[in-house]
């Protein structure tokens, strides 16, 4: 098992919590997922999420869409009724 804090923090989004920033990842080897420790903005809660939950957020700089999962409201949860297109919004 390794523990890796990160220095800067990692910006990204977890499904069903929220955006965030990823403080450390733990690894517990080839048979298991990276864990993002990730502490979430809106709810200043910390939650170990395993890497399938975990998304980039957008970056328009280095020419990253938003992820297709991460609704208007950039919580990533996929329960967004009204597409990007549809509302009229370009990518981050």
């Amino acid at each position: 098992m390794t523990f890796q804090q990160l220095d800067p923090p990692i910006p990204l989004h977890v499904i069903d919590k929220g955006a965030g920033f990823a403080i450390a990842v733990i690894d517990y080897g080839q048979e298991h997922n990276l864990i993002w420790v990730t502490a979430i903005n809106d709810t200043g809660e910390i939650w170990c999420a395993p890497n399938p939950q975990v998304r980039m957020q957008g970056n328009w700089t280095m020419g990253r869409a938003r992820p297709p999962a991460v609704g208007r409201a950039g919580d990533c949860s996929g329960n967004n009724s009204v597409g990007q297109a549809e509302a009229g919004e370009k990518p981050n």
